[in-house]
């Protein structure tokens, strides 16, 4: 089988295709052929040796897929060979062949699209655990998203939405904001690219006060973090939720008398711990999505889709921050 697999540190450039072994399921696994591998942040970090966990090499990034049951390991119940699923891997995703524990996977509703498939449970189960479970966002309460035009961000809009909050997004140009509008955005705000001098922190600060308005945002979705992360806090309402959901823009520094004035929470979103510490909990989580999808609540927007042999390009392209919604790589 075909794999972009990473052989040693660094960046898109030093994936290679290779021809491997097809791999065989163990006890409680699938063995899977990939059809479309969502790309997520963590391949960015995962091929230079950044990420939390550090698979040894070789191995193939891609950590969300759609895909084909095509052999059932001993002691797996509920599925069969043909089944069609999606799941999030850790990594592995960008090769024909895979195997992933049957716990993981879930099954693609039918006549779902299987791009759509690979871009929904990254973003869509890390943000629904994020406002739901974390951020107890409520119906009628304001909420702020920044990085709003990437997966996360859309992802975080929608919900929003189907949550019943008035959602302001921010972005930072104005075809960025109109994909914010399109997926139901209330109302958007650009911002300009990180590092900023204190005046320019002071300005964004107050365009995210005038932004969310007078009583202030009472939850923030801040997949950016770097220098967006203070001017938004200071946006924050009282007892207001700050959520922290990644760090492309650099981690931050807050200041935390911010968080004594207005009686507020950081609360930290790590959805890939939840799902494997309360898989009940997750696949109720996944559920609601399924239901939000089936109704047109909530829909995956594909940027651009590379075949096999370009998904380090697909990389590249995400770790620009040049995506509007998510990239895929086309295996199948």
């Amino acid at each position: 089988m075909k794999a972009l697999v990473s052989t040693a540190v660094g960046g898109p450039e030093t994936l290679s295709l290779l021809d491997l072994p097809v791999p065989v399921p163990g006890a409680g696994e699938l063995g899977v052929r990939v059809l479309v591998c969502g790309i997520n942040y963590p391949d960015v970090l995962i091929i230079e040796d950044k990420y939390q966990f550090k698979p040894q090499r070789p191995f193939a990034p891609g950590s969300e897929i759609s895909g084909v049951v095509e052999a059932v390991g001993a002691d797996v119940q509920g599925w069969a060979i043909g089944d069609r699923l999606i799941a999030v891997t850790g990594h592995g995703g960008l090769a024909e062949q895979m195997v992933l524990e049957a716990g993981r996977a879930f099954k693609l509703p039918d006549g779902r699209d299987p791009a759509e498939g690979a871009a929904l449970l990254m973003t869509y189960a890390t943000t629904i655990h994020a406002l739901v479970d974390r951020g107890t966002l409520r119906p009628g309460e304001t909420l702020l998203v920044l990085g709003a035009a990437g997966g996360v961000g859309l992802a975080a809009i929608e919900i929003g939405k189907a949550l019943g909050a008035r959602v302001v997004a921010a972005v930072s140009s104005e075809e960025k904001a109109a994909a914010a509008r399109e997926a139901g955005a209330d109302a958007t705000l650009l911002y300009g690219r990180a590092p900023f001098t204190p005046e320019q922190s002071k300005a964004l600060a107050q365009a995210f006060k005038e932004a969310v308005g007078e009583s202030g945002a009472d939850v923030i979705y801040d997949p950016v973090g770097g220098d967006y992360c203070e001017p938004a806090l200071r946006s924050i309402a009282w007892e207001g939720r700050y959520l922290v959901v990644g760090f492309p823009a650099g981690i931050p520094k807050l200041p935390l008398n911010l968080t004594l004035l207005k009686s507020c929470d950081v609360r930290g979103v790590f959805w890939g711990a939840f799902a494997r510490r309360e898989p009940e909990r997750n696949r109720a989580n996944v559920a609601q999505l399924f239901d939000w999808w089936e109704k047109g609540q909530i829909s995956p927007r594909i940027d651009r889709s590379w075949p096999l042999a370009e998904g380090g390009d697909a990389i590249r392209w995400l770790a620009d921050r040049r995506a509007v919604g998510k990239v895929v790589v086309t295996v199948a």
